[in-house]
Order: C-alpha cells, then sequence, then structure tokens
C-alpha cells in the first residue's frame, strides 16, 4: 500500500487491540509501530493478557510495539514489566506516571531503565511530568513519553506549546522520543508533524482518512454535497 503520508516526517503508531487490524497495520509501509492499552484489549473482548500478546508478537516483531503493565503497586508493576520486556526486543513497556493513588512512579522508571528496559512512560499531562522523567530515565535506552494532546485539547487548553516545549526538555536526551497521545482528527497528525514530534498514536478511524490529506476542497465538497443528495434519495423523503 502507497504511503498516504510520505511527506510528514511524524511516524504513524497504529493504536488498536483487534488482532486482525494490527497485522494489516503491521504490513503497511506507513506504520511505524504499534500500541495498546488494558482498556482498548477490554474492548476488544480480550480476556487473557499474555497470551494475546504473544500472538501478536509471533507475527509483529521488527517494529516497535508497546504493552502496559496493569498493577497498582509498584513492586508488582516491575515483575509485570520484567515479563513483558521479555517478550521481545521489539517490546516497550508501557508504565504510567502515576498509580492510581496518585503516586509517581518516576522511582520504577528509573530502576526499570537502569536494567535497559525500554519504556513507554504512558498517561502525561504536564510537563512537569515530562521534567521528572527525563531527570531519571538512564541515557542510551530507548523511551517513549507519551503525552496525552488530545486529552489535554479537551480541557480547552491548546496542546502545542505544551508539546513544543516537551520537545525542548527531551532534547538533552537523543534516546527519548515525544509520542502525540489521543489524537482526535487527522489535523492533528499534520500538527505533531509540524512541531517536529517523533511520533503519534492514531486510531483506526483516523488512519483511514489518511487518504485525504492534500485532497481538492472543491472536489471535498462536491463529494458531501452528493452524500446529502444520494441519502436524501434513499430514504425516500417527499415535501
Amino acid at each position: 500500500m502507497k504511503n498516504p503520508a510520505k511527506d510528514l516526517k511524524v511516524k504513524i503508531f497504529a493504536d488498536g487491540a483487534d488482532e486482525e487490524t494490527m497485522f494489516k497495520m503491521n504490513d503497511s509501509d506507513f506504520i511505524g509501530g504499534l500500541t495498546t492499552n488494558p482498556t482498548l484489549m477490554r474492548k476488544s473482548g480480550i480476556s487473557d493478557y499474555p497470551s494475546f500478546c504473544k500472538t501478536i508478537l509471533k507475527k509483529i516483531t521488527k517494529k516497535p510495539i508497546s504493552f502496559e503493565v496493569f498493577a497498582d503497586d509498584f513492586k508488582e508493576m516491575e515483575r509485570q514489566a520484567k515479563e513483558i520486556s521479555s517478550w521481545g526486543d521489539n517490546v516497550y513497556v508501557k508504565i504510567p506516571i502515576t498509580n492510581t493513588k496518585q503516586e509517581k512512579s518516576i522511582d520504577l522508571v528509573s530502576r526499570l531503565t537502569s536494567m535497559d528496559i525500554k519504556l513507554n512512560i504512558t498517561a502525561l499531562m504536564t510537563n512537569e511530568q515530562v521534567k521528572d522523567c527525563v531527570d531519571v530515565i538512564k541515557p542510551g535506552v530507548p523511551c517513549y513519553i507519551s503525552v496525552f494532546a488530545g486529552r489535554i485539547a479537551d480541557t480547552g487548553i491548546d496542546p502545542i506549546p505544551m508539546m513544543t516545549e516537551a520537545l525542548e526538555i527531551m532534547s538533552v536526551n537523543k534516546s527519548l522520543e515525544l509520542i502525540w497521545a489521543s489524537p482526535r482528527e487527522l489535523l492533528n497528525i499534520i500538527q505533531a508533524n509540524d512541531i517536529g514530534c517523533h511520533v503519534i498514536t492514531v486510531t483506526n478511524d483516523i488512519i483511514k482518512k489518511l487518504k485525504t490529506i492534500g485532497y481538492n476542497l472543491d472536489d471535498y465538497s462536491l463529494d458531501t454535497v452528493k452524500m446529502f443528495y444520494d441519502d436524501a434519495k434513499k430514504a425516500g423523503y417527499i415535501l
């Protein structure tokens, strides 16, 4: 499949938990990696966590893929992280920035990266959290820092200045990459690209819109008019 975003520098990671779709995304040249999380897995009806992950890893062996711990106790998080990391060289372990008690996971991040375990620190919403991560991640250990720009935007705050600053904070460690997480629309891919963000995680509904990048707006207008007309005709509306 031809890359519909060939001029973009930001890497697109497919976010989901459907086995068939994940394999399809892995085969796409414009997908640079994959991510999932317990919420997406639950929605897909997955009940056996390790079995699902190991099945995925039988086919997805080269592109980076992130699987998340699901404990709330840091000792158990560490055990799970070590287990998940052992599943493959392309595996990044997702560690939430805090547990449910809002206790920081920074000490755990420090311990795990000191063991050369690749992480995807997730659910960040502030640059104070970004700085906390940068301060403790062992230099040279590849890690992603996932800032949930979409959720930040949901609160009425423009995430672009925050994401731009996050890139500056992270620039001291070249093994770190910033993820624009929870995008809400295709425009977010362009925004992430324009500020130099390394990665954006994208769900399948947004991936389907990639073909509209650069589409002529007059033609798009006509497509919309035809859609309204055809749907009214199919519905059999009369006045």
